[in-house]
């Protein structure tokens, strides 16, 4: 899977979290391994250009999802049969971003996080326009959201675990075989 970004809101921000979830999502939704996506991160008045320019709306906002026109959004990526594709581009605005996150009282790179799945069940045909649609795909959003952090949670256990486990055989020594309580065996 090929996942691009580029920064250009002149807000320091750690890439590669944000292709780590977008990755994590895509593979969620068992979107091909030869999927193409492009993230873009820009600065408040881009946004707004944009915003105003597709949406007709004044003013930034946090997230807009462009689909490529090759890819088939009528056919959702958790249906049989679903292929490569050029999905499309995500655009952030980490600075409209900042502002959303301090209100829910979590950190940017949380609401980054959540803004990239957000853009991605976009570009796989998701909406939120009705009630019915507005559940789902923010009922799915969440399950994604909870399972990376599950998952990143997990792997500095595991992580803690192997720094743990290096540490003891190195005070054991690795000539001596290790006894059941943890210090070297006595030799028989």
């Amino acid at each position: 899977m090929s996942i691009e970004i580029a920064n250009e809101s002149g807000v320091a921000v750690p890439e590669a979290s944000i292709v780590s979830v977008a990755r994590f999502a895509l593979d969620k939704m068992s979107v091909s391994q030869l999927a193409e996506l492009s993230i873009v991160l820009v600065e408040l008045d881009v946004m707004a250009d944009l915003h105003e320019r597709w949406m007709d709306l004044p003013g930034p906002t946090d997230v807009m999802s462009f689909p490529m026109d090759e890819y088939d959004s009528a056919r959702r990526p958790d249906s049989a049969g679903s292929g490569p594709a050029l999905l499309g581009d995500i655009v952030l605005c980490p600075a409209f971003a900042r502002d959303q996150a301090r209100k829910a009282g979590h950190s940017l790179l949380n609401e980054l996080h959540l803004l990239t799945v957000h853009g991605v069940l976009h570009l796989l045909g998701y909406d939120h326009a009705e009630p019915e649609e507005e559940r789902e795909m923010f009922g799915l959003q969440n399950r994604i959201l909870a399972d990376y952090r599950e998952a990143l949670e997990e792997a500095d256990r595991v992580a803690a675990q192997r720094s743990a486990d290096a540490r003891l055989l190195g005070a054991v020594g690795l000539d001596e075989p290790e006894s059941p309580q943890g210090g070297p065996a006595a030799a028989n």
